[in-house]
């Protein structure tokens, strides 16, 4: 054996031409890797994802996909296996390459509707497990939703055990490192269920008629299944209108709902009281900035105490939030007239494709 560690080896050798292809494909990626660098560099810090939020984002994400992936390639198997195409059985099985990485390199997981939909849902559950848990005054006394779940309204009691259980099915899941369901909008369900079966095709390569049939009839079987209607945002919702809490009381549950961590109810029970989507009143809470939500809450007419307790609560559940500042705008917050409050909120009850559209409009050049 040689001491020269350079000496040519046994086995293929590279050859030149691939070699300076090699090396010039290494030159654009060097340069693709400084322009990103530079961005990231120059984000301005309330635009970069902090760590909790970069990895939350990247869990779901894989969650996300292996699920769908796994539902659909599962009944797409079953499909093959009884059509008697053992050889696309072996192929669909094989797990030699990623669908996530294939859909991340294709760019189609750059989505926006979808990254905002995931994004917000990774710092809302952050939120909720942040948030102070606060003892109640009497220790023997349920938390809110499983007083609910004891109410003589069927309605009321049938709408907190739906949110009970959307709650459990989404925070039990992760753990096993796939959900039992999306909990998407229909739409991004859609989306992602079809991006999944493509890569999948794309994976197993030459498959003909027989891999088409069998995938798209496993996608369209897991459409079919899928309830947007049973997402915990949809349920807490329901709920929020089943209670249908009134002015007097709805200051109470909000604040006991961030003291029970449940992030979702307080969103939901503030969503319904301002007659707005979920999606707009969890964009509401989510804002660091929060100047939209003391808005919402003076507009609702909540005193001074419930407002301090909230803005306490979100201030210790998020880092972006400073709260000497708050306190130093409490003050200005309680003196705003809940009419004021209301004129300016007014925007947001218009309809959520108008409001888009006169964004978008905003968004573009103005014309010359």
């Amino acid at each position: 054996m040689s001491d020269n560690p350079v000496e040519p080896r046994d086995g293929p050798a590279i050859g030149a031409g691939k070699l300076l292809a090699r090396a010039a494909a290494a030159e654009v990626r060097a340069y693709r890797g400084l322009t990103v660098a530079i961005d990231d560099f120059f984000l301005p810090e309330d635009a970069r994802l902090d760590e909790r939020t970069r990895s939350g984002l990247s869990a779901l994400l894989r969650g996300l996909v292996e699920t769908v992936e796994g539902e659909v390639r599962e009944h797409a198997v079953r499909l093959l296996h009884g059509r008697g195409e053992s050889r696309l059985v072996v192929a669909l099985k094989d797990p030699a390459s990623s669908v996530l990485a294939r859909l991340w390199q294709s760019g189609l997981l750059r989505d926006p509707d979808l990254m905002a939909e995931l994004v917000s849902r990774v710092r809302q559950e952050l939120m909720g497990a942040a948030l102070p848990m606060q003892a109640p005054d009497d220790p023997e006394r349920p938390s809110l939703i499983n007083r609910f779940v004891q109410h003589p309204d069927r309605v009321v009691a049938a709408a907190a055990m739906a949110v009970l259980i959307a709650e459990s099915r989404r925070r039990g899941s992760p753990d096993a490192g796939q959900f039992t369901r999306t909990d998407l909008p229909a739409e991004l369900h859609h989306r992602l269920v079809w991006w999944v079966a493509a890569a999948l095709r794309e994976r197993v390569g030459e498959g003909g008629d027989a891999l088409d049939h069998a995938l798209s009839e496993a996608a369209q079987r897991s459409l079919a299944a899928y309830d947007e209607g049973d997402r915990l945002e949809a349920t807490a919702m329901r709920f929020a209108a089943a209670i249908d809490a009134q002015p007097q009381e709805l200051p109470a549950l909000l604040v006991e709902a961030l003291g029970d961590r449940r992030i979702v109810l307080f969103i939901a029970l503030l969503g319904h009281a301002l007659g707005v989507s979920y999606s707009l009143a969890r964009d509401i809470v989510l804002d660091s900035a929060a100047d939209r939500l003391w808005l919402a809450l003076r507009a609702l007419e909540l005193a001074r105490e419930p407002v301090a307790q909230i803005g306490y609560a979100l201030c210790e559940a998020d880092p972006r939030r400073d709260l000497e500042q708050f306190a130093d705008t409490l003050e200005a917050i309680t003196e705003l007239r809940p009419r004021e409050a209301r004129d300016a909120l007014a925007p947001l009850r218009l309809h959520p494709d108008y409001r888009g559209a006169v964004v978008a409009l905003e968004r573009s050049p103005a014309q010359e």
